[in-house]
């Protein structure tokens, strides 16, 4: 009989828009000396950001500027494997820092804010996930990579979003059996995509958990020209509603190859700064979410992202705070089931074309 999933923590997550508040802005001359500030210490520290898509636009364009990146988690974590730098600043949340210093562990790597959590890995601690994942031993693993180190360690797989479906329709032909965690949405997607025998832990984003189909058709009717973009993160309902559902970097490229000049779009807004490079021009519209101003938790923007800023990226180079330890033995566990997913992925550049 299969074990009882356990009762996963309530997840206290601030608002965004609290989180936002906490930090002045910056006028445009204040905000260019800061920017110079950050790309002379980026020179001198030997250091490289790289950020992901949905942090503070001006960390985009900043890394962008200064031969860093921008992009989804699994890119993120290729292109810090690969690159040359010896500190890797890291703007997005822990889980991504800490993939980083899973596969460099010579390398230095900051992140602009050690608050910077994600719901999905604080919904799967580590603690609850591994004696559930032993009770399930003819089961294949397959973490997210929106969780711990620990939680990696225990893993078989690690997979994001751009290869989830095809990595479980992988193990599904050799006759495997799956344990998921932690996103029960994502887990389902997968599920119903692959027909696949899966075990799913109970986890959800705070931001895509809060999208809901009845705000959403009605976008839609009010927009009927519109093209709907769905990370599979979101419920189901919503999903069902879309005309594309991918990952952030396939959502980008849709938003950039369809006709349609208006795009509705069920993913963290810190999105639109790449869609809009590269579909300039088009409209984009932010999914309902549960709520409105003041009303919602997240309104679309995670408020963990939220805590990345230019100040803090200055501070964490100039102090070298906000460094991502982790103990060595649960790294080299961590490792295998990481350089899986790499590995996987790599293989799937080299059979088709433009799916990563």
């Amino acid at each position: 009989m299969a074990a009882t999933l356990p009762k996963i923590p309530v997840i206290h997550a601030p608002q965004t828009a609290e989180v936002l508040a906490r930090t002045p802005p910056l006028d445009a001359a204040a905000r260019e000396r800061l920017k110079a500030r950050i790309k002379r210490l980026l020179r001198e520290q030997d250091a490289v950001l790289i950020a992901h898509y949905y942090v503070d636009r001006d960390i985009q364009a900043l890394a962008e500027e200064t031969g860093g990146y921008v992009s989804d988690s699994l890119d993120m974590a290729r292109f810090g494997h690969t690159h040359p730098a010896t500190t890797l600043i890291v703007a997005g949340v822990r889980f991504m820092g800490e993939t980083a210093k899973i596969l460099n562990p010579e390398k230095r790597v900051l992140m602009p804010s050690l608050d910077a959590e994600c719901s999905l890995d604080l919904s799967c601690p580590a603690e609850q996930f591994i004696p559930f994942a032993d009770q399930h031993p003819d089961r294949v693993v397959v973490v997210y990579s929106n969780t711990s180190a620990a939680v990696k360690a225990r893993a078989d797989y690690v997979v994001t979003s751009s290869i989830a479906v095809k990595l479980v329709e992988h193990l599904k032909r050799q006759g495997k059996k799956i344990l998921w965690a932690p996103d029960k949405h994502l887990g389902d997607y997968i599920r119903n995509a692959t027909g696949a025998d899966m075990v799913l832990w109970p986890g959800s984003c705070v931001v895509h958990d809060a999208f809901k189909a009845d705000g959403l058709a009605a976008l839609k009717r009010e927009h009927p020209d519109a093209a709907v973009l769905v990370h599979p993160e979101s419920p189901a309902g919503v999903i069902a509603l879309a005309d594309v559902v991918g990952s952030t970097t396939q959502l980008i490229e849709a938003a950039r190859r369809l006709p349609q000049q208006k795009l509705i779009v069920a993913t963290d807004n810190g999105i639109f700064y790449k869609m809009q490079q590269a579909a300039p021009g088009k409209i984009f519209l932010e999914a309902p979410t549960a709520g409105r101003g003041a009303t919602c938790q997240s309104c679309a923007h995670c408020p963990w992202m939220a805590m990345d800023n230019l100040q803090a990226v200055a501070h964490v180079l100039e102090t070298g705070a906000n460094e991502i330890l982790v103990d060595e033995a649960v790294r080299v566990r961590a490792l295998v089931a990481t350089q899986r997913m790499l590995d996987f992925a790599a293989g799937l550049k080299h059979s088709t074309a433009g799916d990563a």
